[in-house]
């Protein structure tokens, strides 16, 4: 039987190889942390949420991120209709 215990300290690129191009990680982040980040990127744009609102940051498993969604359970069911397998992390 193979050893599949992950070591204790697992880089991006360990969890990219273990996880695939379909594992993506979901994480509550404060609205806050990426509003500067899409001024930047996108210049003056309108977000339709507060500073202080909870928003969901949907990762690949190298760690980039792929997606901002307003709801928890609505970034898990896009990550499925995308045929990609969402974990949750804290």
């Amino acid at each position: 039987m193979e050893d599949t215990t992950l070591p204790m300290s697992t880089s991006s690129n360990d969890l990219a190889e273990l996880g695939g191009r379909k594992l993506v990680y979901i994480r509550a982040i404060p609205a806050s942390d990426v509003m500067g980040d899409l001024e930047s990127e996108f210049g003056d744009v309108e977000l339709d949420f507060e500073a202080d609102a909870t928003i969901y940051s949907v990762h690949a498993a190298d760690g980039e991120r792929i997606a901002l969604v307003g709801d928890r359970d609505l970034a898990f069911a896009a990550a499925r209709q995308y045929e990609m397998n969402p974990v949750s992390v804290h």
